[in-house]
């Protein structure tokens, strides 16, 4: 299996274990769902990495602190691709993309 394939199917599920926990991410259907984690994944494949690189001076500054901002701006710029997906606020973007980190992090250890 392709990794972007891979990575595609781990953050649908994560983003679906997201919103079944969580009131403040919501999904109107299983296509908002899989837009949303399609734009991540290609979000984290490219914008993501020029992220980093224009703020590695930020991220120096406050000891990789930053890179939560980075995430959460993201997952924030994911949710907006999709009409059907909302999230409550950039904060809890931020702590999403936390979780999101923890509960991909699982998966790929039970997928591989």
């Amino acid at each position: 299996m392709s990794n972007l394939i891979k990575t595609w199917i781990l953050n649908m599920l994560s983003l679906w274990i997201i919103d079944y926990f969580s009131a403040s991410v919501g999904f109107a259907d299983l296509a908002s769902l899989a837009v949303t984690s399609i734009a991540l994944t290609l979000l984290n494949k490219t914008i993501k990495p020029l992220l980093n690189v224009l703020s590695l001076p930020l991220n120096v500054l406050t000891l990789g602190l930053f890179s939560f901002v980075i995430n959460g701006v993201v997952l924030y710029a994911a949710f907006s691709f999709s009409s059907g997906s909302s999230i409550a606020s950039f904060g809890t973007a931020i702590w999403m993309s936390v979780i999101l980190a923890v509960i991909n992090g699982i998966l790929e250890k039970v997928f591989d």
